[in-house]
Parts: structure tokens; C-alpha cells; sequence
């Protein structure tokens, strides 16, 4: 019997296919809320099938089929990267019993996404275009639009998902924010993610990404 991660990487192939996405090369990463809010999401497995989901887009995009992890609350960490490998138990096994995570606290978005920044172009600046998947249950905070505005200039582009049900104001102001080099981050907003099939999931990830790679290469942000 074949594994859910092939058949999804099959379903992202054809998403890529769909979006002229098949010949581009890009390092994956995720950053996920640890607040307070996201508990039940953690403990029912929810955050666990969410990686996994993921991990197959990287699979198809990553120069080493590698999908980057970070979690934050109001203190972020640098997880280790999940592989084909090693994804079973990851949550359980690196996050929830894992004491060095501050976990379940408040919103503070700005020093994870400075972390990302970092990772990406200080530590590893080899030019390959970035795609970080952001997922957060409302409550961000209005300085993000700052490390956003500044990140422009890079190769990354953020795409945040909302889950649940807050007003997610200040992420449904990110595309029509002023003052930046190229549109480098999108939002869509989904009740319930572990509703949504994978087919409807990777189209919606993947909806903006083609547009920034067009943007973005034209201003010479990818070399």
C-alpha cells in the first residue's frame, strides 16, 4: 500500500504542473503558533497531519526534500528539519515532549520571522528562492508588517494561513500593504483545516507563489 505522503506529493506534482511550478527550485519551511489558543491543535494530532501535509510540498520543491521547522509563542525555537525520514511522531517527539519549547503562551511574531530572515540569508545565502508557510490562529502583532516590508528585499516569500475563528485584521492587510520592493506574503483563512482536503490546501498555498517568483526575478531579488 502506498504511503499518504506519496499519494500527496503525487497531488502536489499535479498543483505544480497546474501553476507552471515544475522546474522551480525552492527550500520549504513552516512556522507554528505554540500559543496558548493552539493547545488542543498540538494534543489532537491536528499540527502533526499539518507537517505532514507540508513535508510533501517540500518533497517536491526542496534541493533536499527537507521541510524547515520553527515554533513560537511569545520565545520562538529553531527545530530540527523533517525528511520523508523521520516525520512520524515529529510533533510529539520534538515539540510537545520537548522542554526546552517555551509553549502555550502569547503572540510575538517579529523575533521568529527575523530568525527565518536570518536563516536564509546570513546563514545561508545560496540565492534559491524561499517559501515559508506560516500558520496561525489569530492575535498577530501589528509589527510584523515592518519585518515583512523589510524582508522584501529578499528572497522569501511568507505565506500565512489562518486557522480557526479570529478576524485575523492585521493578516488581511498584507496584500495591500504600501512600501514594499515586490508583494512578498499572502493570506487565506480556513475554519477548519483538518477539513480541507489536500487538493484544495495545496492549490490555495501554492496560489500566490508564482506571481512573487515572476516579481521577484524581474527585480533581480532571485538571481
Amino acid at each position: 500500500m502506498r504511503s499518504p505522503i506519496d499519494l500527496r506529493k503525487k497531488l502536489v506534482q499535479i498543483t505544480l504542473e497546474k501553476k507552471q511550478l515544475t522546474n522551480v527550485v525552492a527550500r520549504v519551511g513552516i512556522v507554528l503558533d505554540i500559543t496558548g489558543s493552539m493547545q488542543t491543535l498540538y494534543k489532537n494530532g491536528t499540527v502533526q497531519e499539518v507537517v505532514e501535509r507540508i513535508l510533501a510540498v517540500a518533497s517536491k520543491f526542496d534541493d533536499n526534500g527537507a521541510l524547515d521547522v520553527w515554533v513560537y509563542d511569545t520565545h520562538f525555537s529553531r527545530l530540527p528539519s523533517v525528511t520523508e525520514q523521520d516525520f512520524g511522531q515529529y510533533v510529539e517527539n520534538n515539540i510537545l515532549n520537548n522542554n526546552a519549547i517555551h509553549k502555550f503562551g502569547r503572540n510575538n511574531e517579529p523575533p521568529v520571522m527575523e530568525d527565518v530572515v536570518k536563516k536564509y540569508t546570513d546563514e545561508e545565502d545560496d540565492g534559491t528562492p524561499v517559501f515559508i508557510i506560516f500558520i496561525n490562529d489569530g492575535g498577530v502583532v501589528k509589527p510584523i508588517k515592518k519585518v515583512i516590508t523589510a524582508a522584501s528585499v529578499h528572497p522569501i516569500f511568507w505565506q500565512f494561513v489562518g486557522i480557526g475563528h479570529s478576524d485575523f485584521e492585521v493578516l488581511r492587510q498584507l496584500d495591500t500593504m504600501e512600501g514594499r520592493v515586490v508583494d512578498n506574503a499572502n493570506f487565506f483563512h480556513l475554519d477548519d483545516i483538518a477539513a480541507v482536503t489536500d487538493e484544495v490546501l495545496y492549490d490555495q498555498l501554492l496560489n500566490e507563489f508564482p506571481s512573487w517568483l515572476k516579481a521577484a526575478k524581474e527585480k533581480r531579488i532571485i538571481r
